[in-house]
């Protein structure tokens, strides 16, 4: 049997105000409404739960019975939907998001104070992971959005396309490249380089890139991160090639020259769950983090044709 939860605030109401018209004030109700509730608990019931007389209101035996319960039945009730609720307002000042690491060093820290000022009250949690780790915290609803390299995508998922970022490579200042304005893949031949690790999608993207060149190309040290790979670089040990957001977290030190003659690029773009709306934050972060990106670099992809040729979800 469906539990009437609004009679049996109607009864409680009455037993506690001790009058019709009392119990009705409290519930904002009139007093043919709140009687019409507890008849119709009495009938669900079956049995009467309460004597009206001209002068008072008294419980029956039922009602005598009932009224302990139905009042810890309906505070529990209230202290589940409270706590539900001061969760949900918890979690509404709470923006959680994945982004790579390169792309948070150089885009974030403006962003994310333009949004603070903007949203004092919102708390913010960082997920500057590897592209690998992107899509299973946005799946799993750990974060809201990612910004990652986009590749293949995946039918619960929804990755749009926003901007190209160049390659470059970085030598230590002094070195015979550091004066020039750009190189090309015949200055690095035979140079030790630090690559990213093999499974990095920065990795495999490059070997595609570098086609016939590939075998020519002297990978010494592989790391596993950037920050790694620029230290080498610092130290003299070799030279590196990682995308232009890394200059944000690079040393002063270090020289980032363009490549010429070669596409060297990789696409980055929004993953979000497929069907799932962005909470309000998530959408104001997002408008001021694409703003940025397409201001930080040159090739916009995400184009009105594009657009209006994205799947619908």
């Amino acid at each position: 049997m469906r539990v009437d939860y609004l009679g049996l605030e109607a009864f409680v109401a009455i037993a506690d105000y001790g009058s019709f018209q009392r119990a009705a004030e409290a519930l904002n109700l009139s007093q043919a409404a709140l009687s019409h509730r507890l008849r119709k608990i009495e009938e669900d019931l079956g049995s009467a739960l309460l004597i009206r007389s001209s002068r008072e209101v008294s419980l029956t035996d039922t009602g005598q019975g009932l009224l302990p319960e139905a009042r810890a039945l309906l505070k529990a009730l209230h202290d589940t939907y409270e706590s539900v609720r001061a969760g949900a307002q918890r979690q509404a000042r709470k923006l959680a998001f994945a982004c790579l690491p390169s792309i948070a060093n150089a885009v974030l820290p403006s962003v994310l104070g333009v949004m603070s000022a903007k949203r004092p009250d919102i708390a913010y949690e960082v997920f500057d992971i590897p592209v690998d780790r992107i899509s299973g915290a946005v799946r799993s609803g750990v974060a809201e959005f990612g910004v990652t390299i986009v590749s293949a995508e995946l039918s619960d998922l929804r990755l749009r396309p926003l901007v190209e970022e160049d390659y470059h490579l970085f030598v230590p200042q002094g070195h015979a490249l550091a004066a020039r304005d750009h190189v090309t893949l015949d200055d690095i031949v035979g140079v030790k380089l630090a690559r990213i690790r093999s499974q990095s999608k920065n990795r495999q993207l490059l070997d595609a890139a570098f086609g016939d060149m590939r075998d020519r190309i002297q990978w010494q040290f592989e790391v596993q991160n950037a920050t790694m790979a620029m230290r080498l670089v610092r130290a003299g040990v070799a030279l590196t090639i990682l995308p232009e957001s890394a200059i944000a977290m690079a040393p002063v030190m270090l020289v980032a020259l363009p490549f010429r003659g070669v596409r060297l690029q990789r696409t980055l773009g929004i993953v979000s769950r497929r069907g799932v709306p962005l909470s309000n934050n998530a959408s104001a972060l997002l408008e001021l983090l694409e703003c940025e990106m397409l201001d930080k670099f040159r090739t916009h992809i995400a184009t009105s044709s594009d657009r209006s040729s994205r799947p619908r979800d």
